[in-house]
């Protein structure tokens, strides 16, 4: 989970970001924050099929995840015995996060980071001085 605030002065926001995967930046910039290899392009051999879209290998997964152009993911990892679903939720937390700071970037805004005891990640987003 993912907790934004946006302060303005005083003031703050939280706010729920629900998101498609389709950013190749932040996408890039996830892969580097799970240390994972970059992603590559192109057709990514699956299981039983061959899809097109950006290829992500997850730690401990043995078949790449497949990010589609319109966002949909593709992936097989029988019911966790080829690769644990937390990986993918970790990957998904972390492209959020990673999508949000650039967007707050784009904005000239400033943003500050911090892990909750639940995993969760607070970014606070600076709107104004």
């Amino acid at each position: 989970m993912i907790f934004i605030q946006i302060g303005r002065f005083a003031m703050s926001h939280t706010v729920t970001i629900r998101t498609a995967i389709v950013d190749l930046s932040a996408i890039r910039a996830a892969c580097s924050r799970l240390r994972l290899p970059m992603p590559i392009q192109g057709e990514i051999r699956l299981f039983d099929q061959v899809a097109n879209g950006i290829g992500i290998h997850l730690e401990g997964w043995r078949f790449p995840l497949c990010i589609e152009s319109s966002g949909n993911l593709l992936y097989d990892n029988f019911g966790g015995f080829w690769g644990l679903p937390e990986k993918l939720d970790q990957f998904q937390q972390a492209y959020a996060v990673e999508k949000a700071k650039l967007e707050a970037c784009k904005q000239g805004y400033t943003c500050q980071e911090s892990v909750l005891a639940d995993g969760s990640i607070r970014l606070n987003v600076l709107v104004g001085a």
